[in-house]
């Protein structure tokens, strides 16, 4: 396996976009504020809102006291980046893995893998 290790200039563009083809999706920002229009995911004792009406890719993320995530997702701002297979990815780069692969809703599955010390999101979308 590799790691994923570059050296980029200022004004070059985000290397998984350009060169791996991943698309940005949402920049997840906890909150420990109620937020309007949230949706409740059980399994994961949390609360997503913002996404569909945000124009800039923004979800809001508040968790329960016992949510199982790791800390540093409940306190860090993370981007998540969509992608064609979560599984040939993770088997190809020697990630740190927050959170294996897992479904937090129908339709998509996600990994949270941590990166310089930043949680990053990992999303698969199934394809009808």
């Amino acid at each position: 396996m590799k790691n994923i290790k570059i050296s980029r200039r200022e004004q070059q563009g985000v290397y998984v976009l350009e060169k791996l083809g991943w698309k940005f999706h949402h920049m997840g920002i906890p909150t420990s504020k109620p937020m309007k229009n949230e949706r409740y995911i059980p399994h994961l004792k949390m609360y997503v809102s913002g996404f569909e009406s945000n124009p800039y890719g923004i979800e809001w993320m508040r968790f329960e006291e016992d949510c199982p995530l790791p800390d540093i997702i409940k306190e860090v701002p993370h981007p998540a980046f969509e992608l064609e297979n979560l599984d040939a990815v993770l088997s190809e780069f020697d990630f740190d893995i927050l959170v294996e692969p897992n479904a937090p809703s129908e339709a998509v599955r996600v990994a949270m893998i941590l990166h310089n010390g930043a949680p990053v999101e990992l999303m698969e979308f199934s394809k009808k």
